[in-house]
């Protein structure tokens, strides 16, 4: 495993964006980025190793997640009532 000690850059092109990793292995999040992500001071992210490369997944905290179920509400009901009706055979069985 290398480990990387740089100062901090970014610079944006049509590729994609570069960023350093500073002594502290810190990595800078390009503001672009930021925005079309919705990532926020704070947020998290999941770094998960591929194939490819490395993913970066933003973390929404709980509360941003609030009222996103709505448009799919029924469905989610009706889910939870059918788990309701197969837990009650399970224990009768």
């Amino acid at each position: 495993m290398f480990k990387y000690h740089f100062s901090y850059e970014i610079h944006g092109d049509l590729m994609g964006y570069i960023a350093k990793v500073t002594s502290k292995s810190m990595v800078t999040i390009p503001v672009e980025i930021m925005r079309k992500y919705g990532i926020k001071e704070g947020m998290k992210v999941k770094f998960i190793e591929t194939d490819a490369g490395i993913l970066v997944i933003p973390i929404p905290k709980l509360e941003d997640l609030r009222g996103v179920d709505r448009q799919h509400a029924a469905l989610i009901i009706e889910g939870i009532k059918e788990l309701g009706v197969e837990h009650r055979e399970e224990v009768r069985e």
